[in-house]
């Protein structure tokens, strides 16, 4: 009836809405990560040392720009997604006959925000291996000393991307995705018995 018609409306409403919010954040993901991408190459094709901590300090800069501007949409996809995943297990568990291709709508979704989370990760594992990428070129003889201390800079300023002051990791990710996993698990098992 109209009643259900108006229910899947603002379901797909809403579920585009998570979804483009997920989508342009996994944009600005991708072009941070080109972005280092594109440092971690003019390094290997002969930036001099004595430029490097400047353009990495540039890099950094945007890094931490981006990421404080789009930290809040990711925390409220993910809140949205974190509420809805406990529920949509819940209706099927209760209903598994009649919603099992309703089922897939929100499952999607959820994957969608799971690939966003882990395309923000990403960023900081990029930045993690950069100190070792410019500890194994040679920058000539003589520079050794120099090199040293753009590695300890570059590990010294943990760059990544944060969420409100924490450094997003995939381990981070990985342990919010278990321990949400095992409250609907047990959301599940007190709704089923």
């Amino acid at each position: 009836g109209p009643v259900v018609a108006a229910q899947v409306a603002l379901f797909a409403f809403f579920s585009g809405v998570v979804l483009s919010m997920s989508l342009t954040i996994v944009c600005v993901c991708r072009s941070l990560s080109s972005m280092l991408d594109g440092f971690c190459c003019d390094v290997v094709d002969g930036l001099p040392v004595t430029e490097v901590a400047e353009v990495w300090n540039l890099t950094q800069a945007v890094l931490r720009k981006a990421s404080s501007a789009i930290e809040q949409g990711l925390v409220v996809v993910c809140a949205v997604v974190a509420c809805m995943m406990p529920l949509m297990l819940v209706d099927f568990v209760l209903h598994s006959e009649d919603s099992a291709t309703a089922s897939l709508a929100p499952f999607l979704v959820t994957c969608g925000v799971m690939y966003m989370t882990f395309s923000a990760a990403t960023i900081t594992d990029k930045c993690l291996r950069v100190a070792p990428l410019i500890n194994a070129v040679s920058f000539g003889p003589g520079t050794d000393r120099q090199r040293q201390q753009v590695v300890d800079y570059i590990v010294s300023s943990a760059a990544g991307f944060y969420v409100f002051t924490v450094r997003l990791t995939t381990f981070t990710v990985l342990k919010f995705a278990y321990g949400w996993s095992v409250v609907a698990v047990g959301i599940i098992t007190k709704v089923a018995l």
